[in-house]
């Protein structure tokens, strides 16, 4: 059940994070570009540098929301619950908790 829980709780954070992805992208692009909308790939009026770089850029902002929400949930769910959700340890302890050899 609990992990039945955190499945569409981390469905639904991800959705959220898309958003947020979005707006955070559309934000940094108009700021660097000076234009309002980033430029698609089967645009003709754009070089392949522009469309590129753009796509770079997107796909980090998304990479990096995603593994922060990610993390942030698997957490919350560690100290809601006392396990962790995702890879690792059994007993909920990650390489940081543990001392050193």
């Amino acid at each position: 059940m609990g992990k039945l829980l955190y499945r569409a709780i981390s469905m639904g954070v991800s959705v959220l994070g898309g958003i947020v992805a979005g707006a955070i992208f559309k934000r940094i692009w108009r700021v660097a570009a000076h234009e309002d909308e980033a430029p698609s790939a089967t645009d003709a009026r754009r070089g392949w540098p522009e469309v590129l770089i753009a796509a770079a850029l997107q796909g980090a902002i998304f990479a990096a929301v995603k593994a922060a929400l990610d993390r942030g949930t698997a957490t919350a769910a560690r100290e809601l619950t006392g396990t962790w959700p995702g890879e690792g340890d059994e007993d909920g302890a990650t390489s940081a908790d543990r001392p050193a050899s």
